[in-house]
């Protein structure tokens, strides 16, 4: 076992890798296994990256931005925006908990943005019942 650093040449590498990504994102897991209890990542973001509307059921889920803006956006099951909030560790805000079971996106404002995420293993990929359309 060896220990990780989280560092600025770390975020930069991670950010490299989700800008030359089609999907404009790249984790970069701190858990061993997909079937870890918790599952532990840095998420590095791109303006412009696409995340469906969804939910997790049986975690919440909790973003620490460790640079860079996004906009956490809530829905309804009407898939109506019930709430946003903006996160910017310049600004003080420097991460949310998002309940299991609630509806949400985000949107990145910031190049380079990259927030430090957690949830309850073991990984489930989303259903189509987890995603609203």
């Amino acid at each position: 076992m060896s220990m990780k650093i989280i560092d600025k040449n770390l975020l930069d590498a991670v950010s490299e890798k989700a800008e030359v990504s089609p999907r404009l994102r790249m984790n970069y897991n701190f858990h061993e296994a997909m079937d870890a209890k918790a599952q532990k990542l840095l998420n590095a973001l791109e303006p412009g990256t696409e995340l469906p509307i969804h939910r997790h059921l049986h975690t919440s889920e909790t973003y620490i931005l460790l640079r860079g803006r996004l906009r956490v956006l809530f829905y309804n099951e009407s898939k109506e925006l019930t709430e946003s909030v903006e996160l910017n560790p310049l600004d003080g805000k420097f991460g949310i908990d998002i309940p299991a079971g609630q509806w949400h996106t985000l949107e990145v404002l910031e190049t380079g943005t990259v927030i430090f995420e957690v949830k309850d293993g073991p990984y489930t990929p989303l259903t189509s019942e987890d995603i609203l359309s």
